[in-house]
């Protein structure tokens, strides 16, 4: 049985080729009985930063009618313990600065040090926040310049939960050479930002898990109105009625109740497997008698190493699998993906291998009748003593010893999960249950006192994008709602560029999830949106230049919120108008004129009655822009970066670029341009 642990490996899982929707390194905590009930609730500690300018809330548990007492500068306040053992308080914090001690005294008495006042922000989403400074573009030159013992951040552990719980682990920590690494990149290039220009401590609570989709951070109350998540909240409703793990996915429990390998320690090294068919990889599942059908087997393969095993990394390379793998070496789990693209590459921790014997065992669930082990019997190998692995990179490192895996293997199915046999909701074995991360990893943490909150997460909901536009609304009146400050900042990061740019005018999904953002930043009040679509990465969707990210975030926050007079916002269409065989576009914040990257302005479109898209020539005219094609004598819309990877040629004089938009749909139809 794998143990919540064990959902690490299955999360994190490869390092150097990181999967689009896994968490990158996420560390997750162990389980917390939602009866636990800490003196002090464990987001307060030494090092923390409170926030200014309005009360701040501390809370934790006592025996019921204890009379606690909190000191913080000179101000205290004090509560009595209720019957549920809650006791909170309010309190007015000391001038902006410290560093102070807060005192809470009770039935116990506890001080923290070194406590800072000024700007708390909660730092919301999926791999890309998560995604820290040491993998960034310049990360590791900006981690060793970065003493700045006013920027602190808390790292909320992982911690999926089918209840709201009362304690997350984590702990505060300065920034330093020695801590920044490991900080959200985005969320360190947003507080440096900040501090730089405001001079003020800024405390950023990363909250945030790889993979996940936005309405495992909104709870059941917000969901129902929406009623595109009644099947998953019912399921999850069944769960939460049992006494069993809380994985927060659909694939683990299914794993539990029918794989037969799991829960008879296939992966053991000393598993008796001479009654295994002979296989041969990568075309085990037909030697198996399943070639089409849906089926979980497992293979088992022994290797020999030499004594010494060769100083360095070791990693295994298991190439794209359809659908879902899971890799144990000696019994100790080292990988898992469930994304299909994701050449498999796992770094194996030091002490799992070993001189002589050691066996490897894979579990595979294919859904599809080409699934399975996908890629060239060469690709599949087990390296050894590798110095040249870098998280994120895309170039096959070298090593000492190469050992092939490719070819003879034993192999015995598990399940065969062909129909009428019940198949799981979803495929992924990361958090992405609704709910599971509102109640496990942000309800425990409120009401702490904040400034604001910014959001990087759309790419786990792409596929959806439509649905979205609905979703983070509700999503982040939930959480305003949750924290009880009213409507505090929410700035959006939209979407970088990802995958190869298509060659003619497409729809994509991430071209409509980047839409409902635009959308939401628009109409969701003190709301900003953070357009990031000249940076990314074809072929990684964890982009290295986060630099970029956090600045606009930052710009966002600067105007909107701190008052700054700085641009914080790309060219945005402000209408669109027919003007002989084109379409005459004006814009808003063109703070400096319109500018073309490159001198040449791309990626725009055109149709006409027909709705058929054609790439356009564009024109910079004085504050507008011309657009045509003699393909569209009779043009009646436009489209601007419209692709998940499109050119990004049209800023403004301040260097910020255009969000992608279109005038088919929303979110402008005006001045004679009809839509469809």
């Amino acid at each position: 049985m794998i143990s919540k642990r064990g959902v690490v490996a299955a999360i994190a899982v490869a390092l150097l080729v990181i999967p689009p929707y896994a968490a990158y390194g996420q560390a997750f905590a162990e389980p917390t009985a939602t009866n636990q009930f800490p003196f002090v609730s464990t987001i307060f500690g030494d090092n923390m930063v409170l926030q200014r300018g309005k009360p701040d809330t501390i809370w934790g548990w006592s025996t019921p009618g204890d009379t606690v007492r909190v000191q913080f500068g000179d101000h205290t306040a004090s509560a009595v313990a209720g019957a549920d053992r809650r006791w909170q308080v309010s309190i007015e914090p000391p001038a902006t600065g410290g560093p102070y001690t807060l005192k809470i005294t009770g039935r116990q008495s506890v001080e923290f040090h070194n406590v800072m006042v000024g700007d708390v922000w909660l730092c919301g989403g999926q791999s890309n926040m998560q995604f820290p400074l040491m993998g960034a573009l310049t990360g590791a030159q900006d981690a060793k310049s970065a003493d700045d013992p006013d920027i602190r951040f808390f790292t909320v552990f992982g911690h999926p939960a089918y209840h709201p719980v009362n304690v997350i682990a984590g702990s505060w920590q300065a920034v330093s050479p020695a801590t920044a690494g490991r900080l959200s990149a985005v969320a360190f290039y947003f507080a440096r930002k900040l501090e730089q220009q405001i001079h003020v401590p800024i405390g950023l609570v990363i909250d945030a898990v790889g993979g996940t989709p936005a309405e495992a951070w909104t709870s059941a109350g917000a969901l129902r109105p929406l009623k595109d998540f009644d099947v998953p909240l019912a399921q999850l409703q069944n769960l939460a009625g049992k006494d069993g793990p809380e994985y927060g996915n659909w694939i683990m429990h299914w794993y539990d109740q029918y794989d037969i390998g799991l829960s008879q320690h296939w992966y053991a090294p000393d598993f008796d497997d001479s009654n295994w068919k002979q296989v041969t990889i990568p075309s085990a599942f037909a030697d198996l008698g399943v070639p089409v059908t849906p089926a979980v087997a497992w293979f088992r393969k022994e290797i020999t190493l030499p004594d010494p095993l060769p100083q360095g990394r070791a990693l295994i390379f298991l190439g794209e699998i359809q659908r879902m793998d899971t890799v144990y070496i000696n019994g100790t789990e080292v990988g898992g993906s469930a994304w299909v693209e994701n050449p498999r590459v796992y770094f194996i921790r030091p002490n799992v291998l070993k001189p002589g014997k050691n066996i490897i065992a894979v579990r595979v669930f294919k859904t599809e009748p080409h699934g399975g082990f996908l890629s060239k019997p060469d690709v599949l190998r087990l390296m050894l003593g590798v110095a040249n692995a870098r998280p994120g990179s895309r170039t096959v490192p070298t090593g000492k010893l190469s050992v092939p895996l490719a070819g003879e293997w034993k192999g015995m199915v598990s399940v065969d999960a062909r129909p009428p046999h019940p198949l799981p909701i979803s495929y992924e074995n990361w958090p992405v249950i609704p709910t599971v991360l509102y109640d496990g990893m942000l309800a425990p943490i409120a009401p702490i006192s904040i400034t604001g909150a910014i959001w990087y997460q759309a790419a786990q909901n792409s596929p959806r994008g439509y649905e979205y536009r609905r979703l983070l609304p509700a999503m982040i009146a939930d959480w305003r709602s949750l924290f009880g400050q009213g409507n505090f900042p929410f700035y959006i990061v939209s979407l970088p560029a990802f995958d190869h740019r298509s060659a003619t005018p497409t729809d994509d999904g991430w071209a409509d999830i980047r839409e409902s953002l635009a959308i939401t930043a628009a109409t969701a009040p003190d709301s900003c949106l953070a357009v990031t679509i000249d940076t990314g990465d074809p072929d990684n969707i964890h982009a290295r230049d986060k630099e970029p990210v956090g600045n606009r975030l930052a710009l966002c926050a600067l105007a909107k919120h701190y008052g700054k007079h700085v641009v914080y916002s790309g060219p945005t269409l402000k209408s669109a108008r027919p003007n002989g065989g084109a379409i005459r576009l004006r814009f808003d914040h063109t703070n400096g004129g319109l500018a073309a990257k490159g001198g040449k302005l791309e990626g725009f479109s055109i149709a006409g009655e027909d709705h058929k898209f054609y790439w356009a020539d564009a024109r910079i005219k004085g504050k507008t822009i011309i657009v045509s094609s003699p393909s569209v004598p009779h043009p009646l819309a436009v489209r601007y970066a419209w692709q998940s990877n499109p050119e990004a040629t049209l800023f403004n004089g301040a260097g910020l670029p255009a969000g992608p938009f279109r005038t088919d749909k929303w979110p402008l139809i005006t001045e004679g341009v009809r839509p469809y």
